[in-house]
């Protein structure tokens, strides 16, 4: 019961502390502190409840049993995160995002390509990633060649289709002067065009970074290598060894959200002359 009133009382600090917050005037600091609250207040009460009401670790570990197993598993985490993050998502996400960008270039140059290939694209995108999978880990082997061609395949059409768009966002007045001072294609196209397609182009980047590490890890369901992020969740769920399967969910959120974080970071320094960028903090 005291487990219980616990929960009860960091849900109610949490409360008070978040409306005090909300009456003092908005700032970087205010803005940072009421996530971080409730994120705290979160997993206080996780902690709370799941000891007050004696749920089974199988079922729901409490967070301090999935910290102390992260602590002591820092070795096999950090040899799965080489595989599935380094080798996989981020070998995918290079490739397919240059390969997206460069096709994008090819489709403006010459039309028809657009026409051709962006219904294809769709219709690739609309594929289960369930279904693509085990017939890419069939043709490029176990290993983490085949999860960098599922997380190619993931990111490749959704940074297409943002780069596409993002190339005719100059209007054209902007092209017809650019064309009365002899502009060429390419010269129009690094001067005006680009410019004013970078935040169609981060756009596709922020989509691309989730895209990449939610591929690589269920690839790794349809086979892998003893080891990484999926490897580990799938074999640990069948040992019951719930607190593992957690801590490689921990690490999976916190490179997510450090990976969106970076993107985002480099589109605010890239185009910070843009409208979307201004009055943030």
């Amino acid at each position: 019961m005291s487990w219980i009133l616990a929960g009860l009382a960091a849900w109610l600090v949490g409360w008070w502390s978040n409306v005090m917050l909300a009456r003092l005037p908005k700032s970087r600091a205010t803005g940072l502190a009421v996530p971080v609250i409730i994120g705290l207040t979160i997993i206080v009460m996780w902690e709370c409840f799941v000891r007050g009401l004696e749920v089974s670790s199988v079922i729901l570990p409490p967070p301090t049993a999935i910290a102390a197993r992260f602590a002591e598993s820092t070795s096999i985490l950090w040899e799965d995160f080489v595989q599935t993050v380094i080798k996989g998502a981020l070998t995918g996400y290079v490739l397919g995002c240059g390969a997206a960008f460069l096709t994008a270039i090819a489709v403006d140059r010459f039309p028809f390509l657009q026409r051709g290939l962006l219904p294809v694209g769709n219709f690739v995108a609309a594929l289960p990633i369930i279904g693509m999978a085990p017939i890419l880990v069939m043709w490029f082997g176990f290993d983490w060649q085949s999860k960098a061609a599922v997380v190619v395949v993931m990111v490749f059409f959704p940074m297409l289709v943002n780069t596409v768009q993002g190339l005719q966002a100059s209007d054209r007045m902007q092209r017809d002067l650019m064309r009365t001072y002899a502009s060429s294609y390419w010269q129009t196209l690094f001067k005006l065009r680009l410019p004013a397609a970078m935040p169609f182009i981060f756009n596709g980047l922020k989509i691309a970074t989730t895209l990449a590490l939610i591929g690589a890890i269920v690839a790794e369901f349809f086979g892998s290598p003893i080891r990484g992020m999926g490897f580990r969740i799938s074999t640990s769920v069948g040992q019951l060894a719930l607190d593992l399967v957690w801590a490689e969910i921990v690490v999976a959120a916190i490179v997510g959200s450090a990976f969106y974080g970076g993107v985002a970071l480099l589109e605010k320094a890239v185009t910070f002359w843009h409208p979307s960028q201004r009055g943030r903090a």
